[in-house]
């Protein structure tokens, strides 16, 4: 039975035997314009260029250097897939981090940099998350879209603390909360791969939003209660993406993230170890985010 390859991320993803590797197929992680390789073909090839295969075409990616999949010692073949489910995965350097967080944070208090902070921030961090079957992850938002949304949110919070109604501070939380829900939205729309949008949309409505966040709220007088609400709502945000050809869920639970919590907030009071610690818990969060076949859960 023969045994399959594809390229992603630079990589070569396999052996896959025939089944699993038609599964990948179904599922849309092998697509019609990946490069794919199987003994007894030349080099590489689009999916869609092998008859039989699959339907349609596109424009091929870059073909890789080497032609076709570089032999292990003892003959076999070497594979950048480790097995398991199509989970997501994060990774940076340290040094890369720390600076880029320092300057973001300078951005932030001097206010008027913020938005721009902010995305350059963001582009940075999409481009590091692995997306399987979705190479070359990448933020196209413009900072401009942030400024009328920004600038008019601090004009409001100087109005209501220059007039001084306690009532107000409310109607500015709850702002607050409908324009990070903007800025979901916002976010996701613009995700792209290999340079174009994935056409994704966050299609959670506002109230549900606002709900989450205020059970979020009364969560924390419980102490530990508070892990399995924000578990909870991460699943709604998977469930509330929509137009990807595969379902996103979160496996993660409660009790996982709630020591992991603990863990990372006792190191980061130390300062040294922050970087270490966020990128522990940001591996943690996209491991647990998986991608599967639409309508299995």
């Amino acid at each position: 039975m023969a045994s399959w390859f594809y390229a992603a991320e630079g990589k070569q993803q396999g052996p896959y035997p025939d089944g699993q590797f038609r599964d990948l197929i179904a599922q849309g992680v092998v697509r019609a314009d990946t490069l794919v390789w199987t003994e007894g073909m030349a080099g590489w090839q689009r999916a869609a260029e092998i008859p039989g295969l699959m339907a349609g075409g596109g424009a091929p990616p870059t073909i890789p250097e080497g032609g076709r999949p570089a032999m292990a010692s003892g003959g076999g073949f070497s594979s950048g897939y480790s097995g398991g489910g199509a989970a997501l995965s994060i990774d940076f350097g340290i040094l890369e981090f720390t600076w880029r967080s320092i300057v973001t944070l300078i951005g932030m208090i001097l206010v008027i940099p913020a938005p721009w902070a902010f995305v350059w921030y963001t582009q940075w961090i999409v481009s590091c998350v692995r997306v399987p079957g979705r190479p070359n992850m990448s933020f196209t938002g413009n900072a401009m879209t942030l400024v009328p949304w920004y600038f008019g949110f601090i004009v409001l919070v100087i109005a209501v603390n220059f007039i001084g109604i306690q009532s107000l501070n409310t109607l500015t939380s709850i702002i607050e909360i409908v324009l990070a829900w903007l800025l979901i939205k916002w976010m996701v729309a613009n995700l792209a791969s290999n340079g174009q949008l994935l056409g994704l949309s966050f299609t959670g409505s506002v109230w549900a939003y606002i709900g989450w966040n205020l059970l979020f709220a009364i969560s924390i007088f419980t102490i530990i209660g508070w892990a399995w609400v924000a578990v909870a709502q991460i699943r709604w945000m998977c469930r509330s993406i929509e137009g990807t050809r595969r379902d996103i869920v979160f496996k993660g639970t409660g009790l996982e993230f709630l020591w992991r919590a603990i863990v990372t907030a006792i190191l980061c009071a130390f300062i040294i170890p922050i970087p270490w610690m966020y990128r522990w818990m940001m591996g943690w969060l996209a491991s647990q985010t998986e991608l599967v076949p639409k309508g299995s859960v």
